[in-house]
């Protein structure tokens, strides 16, 4: 039995079933990590989210920013992008099951000594107050309708993380960071960037680099940053985008021994 854990699928069916073929994947011994994002910009998004669901307890996906996207598209709180390919799924018979399945995934994954998240962490929360932040989303994405309107009125917006914020306003906060966080500027504040680190502005650090960050006790595995491209820095994190919705590669770590494997993108390239 092995675990793999998987970078941003966004749509790409294709590359992602030529991977599972190159990593010997067995459904029935084997387990996947997915990083979020498996829906979107790629042309077979309603394929990716069918065969997730299929894999029952063998996978485990937290949520990405485009996952949200989804969710608030279905529910009319935002409007659909030039780009996105999700009507198939808004289309699709098995619609409301497959909108449920994605409700029900968390934002963090936490095994020891990993911890699953697609975006970033903020440098003071420990892995404990992730997996807590993690938990109060998931509530309200599951019992509290109103919870998605939260989301899109907010959208695009990365505060600051509050410590003394509470209830809404707390989740809405922790889901943004969780699912878009990639550098802190040199104020230690949210920085919308999205290119390669080293062309970031003076100053700014990527979240994982934070300093005193209380979280790196873990190593953290995480997606959202085709920029950044695929890096295994153990203990410290792995970085699993590379970038396959732009044509480049899905990549798959397993986690018992770090042996990387990387399929050449098949789906078709597009612009984030």
């Amino acid at each position: 039995m092995a675990t793999y854990a998987i970078g941003d699928v966004q749509g790409c069916m294709t590359t992602l079933e030529r991977l599972l073929v190159r990593i010997q994947y067995d459904r029935k011994q084997d387990r996947l990590w997915l990083a979020g994002d498996l829906v979107n910009r790629g042309p077979r998004s309603l394929d990716v989210l069918r065969w997730a669901v299929a894999q029952g307890e063998r996978l485990t996906s937290v949520l990405g920013n485009h996952d949200l996207h989804l969710l608030l598209a279905a529910a009319g709180l935002r409007q659909r992008k030039p780009r996105d390919t999700l009507d198939d799924i808004l289309a699709a018979p098995d619609r409301d099951d497959l909108l449920a399945w994605v409700r029900r995934q968390p934002l963090v994954h936490r095994q020891s000594p990993y911890l699953l998240v697609h975006g970033g962490l903020w440098p003071t929360w420990t892995c404990d107050d992730a997996v807590q932040l993690s938990r109060e989303v998931s509530e309200y994405l599951r019992s509290d309708r109103g919870f998605l309107a939260a989301l899109a009125d907010r959208s695009g917006s990365l505060p600051p993380w509050d410590e003394t914020a509470t209830g809404v306003e707390r989740a809405r906060a922790a889901a943004a960071i969780m699912t878009t966080l990639r550098m802190l500027d040199k104020r230690g504040e949210p920085l919308k960037f999205s290119g390669p680190p080293a062309d970031a502005p003076r100053g700014a650090v990527a979240w994982y680099d934070a300093p005193r960050r209380r979280s790196s006790d873990a190593t953290v595995l995480f997606g959202h940053w085709a920029a950044h491209d695929f890096q295994l820095a153990l203990p410290r994190f792995i970085a699993l985008d590379s970038g396959c919705v732009w044509g480049r590669a899905l990549t798959a770590v397993r986690l018992d021994d770090a042996a990387v494997f990387q399929e050449p993108a098949a789906d078709g390239a597009s612009e984030d």
